[in-house]
């Protein structure tokens, strides 16, 4: 071991994972730079030990010293009972941007052959629906809570911006539902276009996100760089992959301000593990992502070229089309290490110089306004009642309090006062009650007076206060 070697921390992971993350080791060996590897464990073995996270206190403290994270991928029961370990490592390290880039490779034959595809998926990683809060508000009726925040957006675009600088990228689109959800969705496109004027030699465009998925089917090399939140981007990376050869060929990183993890992003495939039959080219890409970001540029584009080189030579692994025996996993990595320092005929090395990462912060990131005040309150109640026999129960309890009520939806449907529609309804009804004077503020002890009266005949389960900032609603109007 080199004397001045690198400490990263590895997880072989679950499934093929041992097998892709040692050939990538062994890559990056070849290179010469010096690697030191702190293996632990997490994942599947992680969760039969009883570790609820999937992630054992050593594996974390380990990430925690070298800051630096390869991955082979994690299994996680799905469904029921526990976290994801891959989401568990990502929120505790606040590893808040994933880049996923996706390239046309030679020998890879795809409907897209010959269109020069190049393009990175920025995606926001530790909000969102991401945040995995959930209840079961009634017996049949979920609610999950997308949060997004003006810190995250900001992060997130700032690190979408930098990274086409960095790398000489000319567009950035920011793919949103914008439309449909104006203040979540929203608030990432806001954000973008207020950061975009800062990077005047990028051009900055918002596209909606079903627009952006049905472009991407139809013309994907109009991207450059597109910048999204945490589901959509989950998605359109998938989709991206899937357009230059499949998740196979799909390196990974996940940044944040202190710790970076690199992972290939396709999942265990028990069914093949131990045959040493696995393709490896997206671990060794993420691997070469890992010594770009700590400084090994020079290394990192001689993995990718030979990487290259490689496919151009005709070899293949198991998951590409073509013809003849496909090589082993491990004969895929020796063969790109006999391929180190030769240039691939089809793609230059790109430019890039280090990437400016937002800086963590220790405060409590607020955003300041001039004004707000509490207007009404939305009601979530649980109900059999027909949507006017409930109405005339919560007027009722609205009696002296100084709460009118307004509306009530099912399933985002208004029941009263009441439409031409038919609505299939459920017993979860969405109860908005307003101030008799619109212009007072609502104080908590008269939302604690109007909870305490509904609470005498209904069950109510959630709350939230209708509230203005600066003389805007700060909450969605209710469809019609």
């Amino acid at each position: 071991m080199p004397f001045n070697s690198r400490k990263i921390t590895v997880v072989p992971g679950d499934g093929i994972g041992p097998e892709v993350v040692s050939a990538a080791l062994k890559v990056v060996e070849a290179t010469g730079v010096g690697i030191e590897a702190e293996v632990h464990e997490a994942g599947a073995e992680a969760f039969a030990r009883g570790i609820e996270s999937g992630v054992p206190p050593e594996t974390i403290a380990s990430i925690e010293r070298t800051k630096v994270l390869l991955k082979g991928p994690l299994e996680t029961p799905i469904g029921y009972g526990n976290k994801s370990a891959n989401v568990t490592l990502r929120t505790l390290f606040e590893t808040f941007g994933n880049l996923r880039p996706v390239r046309e490779l030679p020998g890879v034959t795809t409907p897209f052959t010959g269109r020069h595809l190049d393009i990175v998926i920025v995606r926001e990683n530790v909000e969102d629906l991401y945040t995995g809060i959930e209840y079961m508000q009634t017996p049949g009726v979920a609610l999950a809570l997308k949060i997004i925040s003006r810190t995250g957006c900001e992060k997130i675009v700032e690190l979408a911006f930098e990274f086409a600088a960095a790398t000489g990228r000319r567009r950035v689109h920011c793919a949103t539902k914008a439309n449909i959800m104006k203040l979540t969705e929203g608030m990432l496109q806001h954000t973008f276009e207020e950061i975009a004027p800062r990077y005047p030699q990028i051009e900055a465009k918002h596209i909606l996100i079903d627009n952006c998925a049905h472009q991407l089917a139809m013309r994907p090399e109009q991207f450059d760089v597109i910048v999204t939140t945490n589901m959509n981007g989950d998605i359109l990376s998938d989709l991206t992959s899937g357009l230059t050869g499949g998740l196979g060929f799909a390196p990974s990183a996940n940044v944040g301000s202190e710790v970076a993890i690199f992972e290939a992003v396709h999942g265990s495939a028990p069914d093949i593990a131990g045959k040493n039959v696995a393709n490896p080219t997206a671990i060794i890409l993420s691997a070469a992502m890992m010594l770009r970001h700590i400084g090994e540029g020079a290394a990192a584009d001689d993995i990718e070229q030979a990487v290259l080189v490689t496919l151009e030579s005709g070899l293949r692994s198991g998951d590409m089309a073509g013809t003849g025996k496909p090589a082993s996993t491990t004969d895929f990595a020796d063969a790109i290490i006999s391929n180190l320092g030769l240039d691939s005929r089809t793609a230059a090395s790109r430019d890039f110089r280090a990437v400016n990462i937002p800086e963590a912060s220790r405060e409590v990131e607020s955003v300041t306004v001039r004004a707000r005040r509490v207007t009404g309150v939305d009601v979530y109640i649980e109900s059999r009642m027909q949507p006017e026999e409930l109405a005339d129960s919560l007027i009722a309890a609205c009696g002296d309090t100084t709460f009118t009520l307004h509306v009530i939806t099912n399933r985002g449907n208004t029941v009263y006062p009441a439409g031409d529609r038919t609505v299939t309804l459920v017993d979860h009804y969405r109860c908005r009650f307003m101030s008799k004077s619109r212009q007072a503020d609502v104080w908590d002890a008269e939302i604690l007076r109007l909870l305490t009266r509904i609470g005498e005949v209904h069950i109510w389960m959630h709350v939230e206060k209708l509230q203005h900032f600066d003389g805007e609603d700060a909450f969605s109007r209710t469809q019609k």
